[in-house]
């Protein structure tokens, strides 16, 4: 399980920064080369939710949304000083409880 966490908030870790990348290009004026590093953290994230401990792409998708939703919250706040209320806190915890339950939930057979 703790394996899972850690692949899964490294791949959300790929993700934010790629898609931070494409945001700093187009909103806050950054240099186009940002896209580069953006596009391979991109790359990144997708190789990384293929070693997601689930039998179904879209079973490991939906699992990693919800530890992406608290991992874009620590974003917002460590890297863009936006501190999260307590609606966010709340509603990340639910999501990574959701994202366990789809994870780890026992299945029939």
């Amino acid at each position: 399980m703790l394996n899972a966490l850690v692949l899964f908030l490294a791949a959300a870790l790929m993700e934010i920064t790629g898609c931070f990348a494409l945001w700093a290009v187009l909103r806050q004026s950054a240099s186009p080369l940002w896209l580069l590093p953006g596009a391979a953290a991109l790359i990144a994230f997708a190789w990384l939710l293929t070693l997601a401990p689930a039998a179904f792409a879209g079973r490991a998708y939906a699992a990693y949304g919800g530890v992406y939703i608290l991992s874009a919250l620590l974003w917002g706040w460590m890297v863009e000083g936006q501190r999260p209320d307590r609606f966010d806190l709340i509603g990340g915890a639910l999501a990574v409880m959701a994202a366990g339950i789809i994870l780890f939930g026992p299945r029939d057979a």
